[in-house]
Order: C-alpha cells, then sequence, then structure tokens
C-alpha cells in the first residue's frame, strides 16, 4: 500500500526571540542566520502576494484560488476591516487621551515588531517522487481534496487560500489572521498568534488535517493510501524552502 507524504508548515519567526537575538550578537554580521518567512508587516504581506499569486512570473494559470480575490493585500487589509473595526471603535470610544486611540488597526499591528501581521500556512500532501509519475488531470483533482481544509482552525479567519499547481507537488497556501477574544488590555478583540497556535493547539491541527486530508485524498482517487509517519521536528514552523 503507497504511503504518501504529508506536511503542515507554520510561517516561523525565530529570528525574533531573545536566543536568537542573543546568538546574532555574538555573529559577526551582527544578525542571526535562521531563515524568516513570518508574515510580520505591511512589507512581507506585499512579497507574499506576489509571490502566491504568481504576479512575477505571470504564471497566474497554474494556480487555483480556493478564497479571496487577487489581491491577497486588499483581502488581509478587509479582514482586518471586518473583525476588529467594532473593537477599535468600542476601545476608542473609552479614551480620553486621543494619543490612545487607534487609527488604523491593521497599519498598528503591521509596525508593530512584537506581533505578524498575518500567518501563513502550507498543507502538501504527496513529494516530488510522487508526483513525477502523475499527468495534470490527475494533479488537479486536488483542488477537491484541499478546497475544505482551510476553514478547519479554530479562531484562525482566513482572507486567502490558493493552490500551486507549477511546483513539484500540488499544495495549498492559506493566509489568514490568529484571533484572541475578551482581552483584557487594550481592544478586547485582537490579533493573536501565540494564543491560537500553541505548542499543544499545533498538535491537535497537524493530527487532524492528517486524518482529514489523507480520508479527502482517497475520496477524490478512489484509492486506499495511508500517510508517512509523523517526522519528529517537521510538523511546524518549518521554512518554505525546506519543503520536499
Amino acid at each position: 500500500m503507497p504511503e504518501l507524504a504529508y506536511s503542515l508548515h507554520l510561517g516561523s519567526d525565530k529570528n525574533r526571540k531573545n536566543v536568537s537575538r542573543a546568538r546574532a550578537k555574538s555573529n559577526a554580521s551582527g544578525t542571526t542566520s535562521l531563515s524568516n518567512n513570518a508574515i510580520q508587516n505591511a512589507r512581507q504581506l506585499s512579497r507574499v502576494d506576489k509571490h502566491n499569486y504568481r504576479k512575477y512570473d505571470d504564471k497566474g494559470h497554474l494556480i487555483e484560488i480556493v478564497r479571496g480575490t487577487t489581491s491577497l493585500y486588499s483581502d488581509v487589509q478587509k479582514l482586518y476591516k471586518d473583525e476588529f473595526e467594532e473593537a477599535r471603535l468600542e476601545y476608542n470610544s473609552k479614551q480620553t487621551r486621543d494619543d490612545r486611540k487607534i487609527d488604523n488597526y491593521f497599519k498598528k499591528i503591521s509596525d508593530n515588531s512584537k506581533n505578524d501581521l498575518a500567518c501563513e500556512i502550507i498543507i502538501e500532501l504527496g513529494d516530488k517522487k510522487y508526483w513525477d509519475t502523475k499527468d495534470e488531470k490527475f494533479k488537479h483533482k486536488m483542488s477537491n481534496v484541499y478546497k475544505d481544509l482551510e476553514t478547519l482552525i479554530p479562531n484562525f479567519k482566513v482572507a486567502s487560500a490558493i493552490i500551486h499547481y507549477d511546483e513539484t507537488s500540488p499544495h495549498m497556501h492559506i493566509v489568514g489572521v490568529p484571533i484572541k477574544y475578551k482581552s483584557k488590555n487594550g481592544m478586547s478583540k485582537q490579533v493573536g498568534k501565540s494564543d491560537v497556535f500553541t505548542k499543544t493547539k499545533l498538535i491537535e491541527l497537524q493530527d487532524k488535517m492528517r486524518t482529514l486530508c489523507i480520508a479527502s485524498f482517497n475520496k477524490e482517487y478512489g484509492l486506499n493510501n495511508v500517510l508517512k509517519t509523523k517526522q519528529k521536528g517537521r510538523n511546524k514552523d518549518i521554512n518554505v524552502k525546506d519543503m520536499e
């Protein structure tokens, strides 16, 4: 029975951790060698927009948009407006000083180095060796496998979900905003990556996604495949360039 590789990657911001900063101080360059593919601000969001939608090489016909429009940047801005505007206005109404009011929550988070503006998750089923033997018609059936997975993460509001067919294997990029509710300080509703993606919740998410992904695959293709055993240390916070 064929075993398929599976991976779920959450964009990493390890450069920002205290241990990474301390390590960087001892390097001649003053920087850490760790990669950073987290979406921490508007500039990085724009970069992900160009990559995910293939705006730099006119390969838009080789992607499929499952959720969102042709502008990730605009989709995330709209999500911020839809999700946080009421909380922003409520917070501002309680402030007696204008300098404490928030004019634009999207910009506030983008300018704050302690927060990620958005998060990207990449889901991949099957490796290069498996997909090299398949034709385009077979590959594109993965749209039906992936299309319902982007809604399965609690408190993670999805702005964009895109399937790429122009690389070694069909995979889906999901970009959204993790939200924490009933905050005691600041706005009652805020961006909250560390609250939504805890170590325990990431393990639970991995297990849920693995089960649903292979079940959806077998149903779509009429097969009875299984997934390879999980590899220790390769189930969260893996840089995109390290994907098989």
